[in-house]
């Protein structure tokens, strides 16, 4: 055992793709290695890519959900849409809400439950649409969010496996999911009113008449708070625009003069502007309502969001020491080698890889509920591995998001989950979690094939996966 402990590298036949020598596996039991990794401790954990991006966003959030800005703007948006376009306007709204993270959760979720009983119709399927769209159409947004940076963190770690320079854009899938968003309602749409709902008519309603939750209307100073928000948000939307486009801008890349270019400080502000666009309105929306009288309730609305993160801080201490050890042994480029030879050996055409791919990570996510951590297994294996194969880390991310929200709405590891079946249980008592995953089945079945589907589809036409993403790697 001592010999084993003393050894610190084992050499294997597989070379490094990039410098051509032999992979050499690091022994993390050794005295040298044991003591670097907890010399390095601190550091490792405090220099985690995204954590003060996830932390930084939340504090914006934050302020806009508990002044009330973005329940109002739920409500309005639901309020003034036709009975006809009901579903869909729920699923759109449920999508949007990923903007404010968990908000759709605790904001969508009910409303959706609450609007379909006062329209006439079952509660439990607006519950269900409102459900497949936060938590089944996770990565399908045409809203820039907290996700993408995060998730982004994640795969650019990942990929730096192999490549130690190579550097992804926050919103490399943007385009991607923004499209995704139409593919999500369509299907959430249909099977909520031809599926979903009809299988529901022998569900009946037992809920406590008294306990019935109703839509509030939105008080004139809610409203009026709303508008002034709203402008504030639009009034820096259009300062950024002009800041923006003004020639010899300084957001642009001093070198080329593009936006959109990783050298663009545009691109390397995409978080804090999301702190801004919601903190500012927030604090508007707060004060008019008259939900924050003073600073102190912005920064409690900021310590409350803060407290809702605790999970995700605990979460990432670990992954972040995990994604180090797994760097530093080499186990990562070596599985990845191993198993890029291994699937070429196969000869498997890429779009059979991808799909592959999907139904692999929405089975790990029965098992693994959070989608950071989760990605943060198994992107140091899957990237690296498939940059072997010439596909690049933007397509490899792409095809998780798909197999990870898929299969959200059938996981009882999902934190949320019970939480949305005490939704359904003020109209139906007897709901529990085997009713709620079969109604929620049919979304992951749909999602999983048609998501996956459209996904080869946007990559066989060539369209852009997002802002300097590409398709292959080496990007050519």
């Amino acid at each position: 055992m001592g010999n084993v402990l003393g050894d610190v590298r084992g050499s294997f036949d597989e070379t490094h793709p990039l410098t051509g020598e032999a992979i050499s596996v690091t022994n993390l039991l050794s005295g040298p290695e044991i003591t670097a990794f907890l010399a390095n401790m601190v550091d490792t954990f405090m220099g985690f890519a995204p954590l003060g991006v996830v932390l930084l966003a939340m504090l914006g959030v934050g302020v806009a959900e508990r002044s009330g800005y973005i329940d109002v703007a739920i409500k309005l948006m639901l309020n003034v849409t036709p009975k006809t376009l009901l579903t869909p306007m729920l699923i759109l709204v449920a999508i949007v809400s990923h903007t404010a993270v968990d908000a759709g959760y605790v904001l969508v979720i009910p409303l959706g439950g609450v609007i379909f009983y006062a329209a006439g119709r079952h509660p439990l399927a607006g519950i269900a649409a409102a459900f497949a769209g936060v938590s089944g159409g996770f990565s399908a947004n045409f809203v820039p969010s907290a996700i993408d940076p995060l998730l982004q963190g994640f795969t650019q770690s990942a990929a730096q496996i192999i490549d130690s320079d190579i550097q992804l854009n926050p919103l490399n899938n943007y385009f991607f999911t923004a499209a995704s968003s139409i593919v999500v309602v369509a299907i959430g749409w249909f099977l909520t009113d031809k599926v979903v709902e009809p299988r529901l008519r022998g569900a009946e309603i037992d809920g406590h008449p008294d306990d019935m939750p109703a839509v509030d209307d939105v008080s004139p100073r809610d409203r009026k708070a709303f508008y002034a928000a709203s402008l504030t948000m639009l009034a820096g939307i259009v300062l950024l625009y002009f800041s923006a486009t003004v020639e010899n801008s300084p957001l642009a890349d001093p070198q080329t003069g593009e936006l959109a270019s990783l050298g663009a400080p545009l691109m390397g502000m995409i978080v804090p502007l999301i702190f801004l666009l919601f903190i500012i309105p927030g604090i508007v929306h707060g004060y008019v309502s008259g939900n924050f009288t003073n600073s102190q309730d912005v920064i409690g609305a900021m310590s409350k969001s803060m407290e809702g993160m605790a999970y995700y801080m605990v979460m990432a201490f670990f992954c972040a020491l995990f994604i180090k050890a797994f760097g530093d042994s080499q186990l990562g480029t070596l599985i990845s080698v191993k198993g890029a030879n291994f699937l070429a050996s196969l000869e498997l055409s890429g779009g059979v890889t991808m799909v592959g791919i999907v139904f692999l990570v929405a089975f790990i996510n029965l098992f693994v509920g959070s989608a950071s951590a989760k990605w943060a297994l198994i992107s140091p294996i899957f990237v690296p591995m498939l940059m072997q194969l010439g596909y690049s880390p933007d397509l490899t991310q792409a095809a998780y998001r798909v197999g990870d929200s898929s299969s959200n709405i059938i996981t009882p590891l999902l934190p949320y989950f019970p939480l949305v079946v005490v939704y359904c249980q003020r109209y139906v008592k007897k709901t529990g979690i085997g009713t709620l995953v079969s109604m929620m089945l049919p979304y992951t079945v749909s999602l999983l094939v048609l998501w996956s589907a459209f996904l080869i589809l946007y990559w066989t036409l060539g369209i852009p996966l997002g802002f300097q993403a590409s398709y292959t790697y080496p990007a050519g």
